[in-house]
């Protein structure tokens, strides 16, 4: 171990996660850090895979080329400072005009199918605690009223397929791999607070593969009545100021020699111990036999 040396560097965020319940046209990515970079529909390289109720995919978006479309028709909503509760406040003065209106009805046909969502792709962050979280704040307050009926009624049932902080080397275990939060009959927002140990693993080759492991808790806030905040799903990140180096080595030849005579020695030692034993054993039953012949 040493200390983090690294600066002026970025944070790969691997995301692969389905929302089995919310269609990807509610669905925003925003990412926002300690050093006020705010990020919304973070990255051109995520994906919004659209996913019907056996979860087969029938559509793909690059959330990039969303930002225009839905800005247009709905405006992000009021953020506040550290982002960790986020919420639309005030409702348009003036009416929905056409675009917001064929959204909401495309919206809940989507939901009536059962349609869903596999949000996938990177996201590249500032290289200092942050949070990205999934939900539905992209959406106006009065358009996602009109869409479902109140916070409560947002489920944010999800599944992490893959959630990493950079390449993977050989025996990573990602602790969020294979995670599933199914919601019945409740809303609410979950919080991953991760915390991020950077890791450099070094091939017997000598080339070094930079990357990162991390540490999580989870807890989760149910709605109640009279919260203004929305469900959603954030991860929370810090890193630790420690890096950690995993070496690959291999045994010298002449370990080797050492080890194989020291399996010879013990064996030749073994066998020579059965030996005497098996010797005395045999001895024992045999001389009183010869005795009593004699007489």
């Amino acid at each position: 171990m040493s200390v983090d040396l690294k600066r002026g560097e970025t944070l790969p965020i691997h995301i692969n996660m389905t929302f089995p319940s919310l269609p990807c046209e509610v669905l925003s990515v925003d990412a926002i850090d300690m050093s006020g970079k705010h990020e919304v529909f973070a990255h051109k390289y995520v994906l919004k895979l659209r996913l019907n109720k056996e979860g087969q995919i029938i559509g793909t978006e690059y959330l990039s080329d969303l930002v225009e479309k839905e800005h247009s028709t709905h405006k992000h909503g009021v953020e506040d400072k550290d982002h960790h509760e986020e919420t639309p406040e005030k409702k348009p003065e003036h009416g929905l005009n056409s675009d917001a209106e064929e959204m909401i009805k495309n919206v809940k046909s989507a939901m009536e199918k059962g349609e869903g969502c596999r949000v996938y792709g990177v996201l590249d962050v500032q290289r200092v605690a942050g949070n990205f979280h999934i939900s539905v704040h992209g959406l106006n307050i009065f358009v996602a009223q009109q869409i479902f009926g109140g916070a409560a009624h947002v489920n944010v049932s999800h599944m992490i397929h893959d959630l990493s902080f950079g390449p993977k080397y050989p025996g990573i275990h990602n602790p969020l791999d294979g995670t599933t939060r199914i919601l019945h009959e409740t809303s609410g927002t979950f919080k991953y607070y991760i915390k991020i140990v950077p890791t450099d693993y070094r091939y017997l080759s000598k080339d070094v593969l930079p990357t990162n492991q991390f540490s999580v808790t989870e807890y989760f806030v149910p709605i109640r009545d009279g919260d203004r905040s929305w469900p959603a799903v954030y991860f929370l990140y810090d890193l630790s100021p420690i890096t950690v180096t995993i070496k690959e080595e291999r045994r010298s030849f002449l370990h080797f020699i050492t080890r194989l005579c020291a399996v010879l020695g013990g064996t030749f030692a073994l066998t020579g111990m059965l030996d005497r034993w098996m010797f005395r054993l045999i001895e024992s039953f045999t001389k009183p036999k010869s005795r009593s012949s004699l007489r």
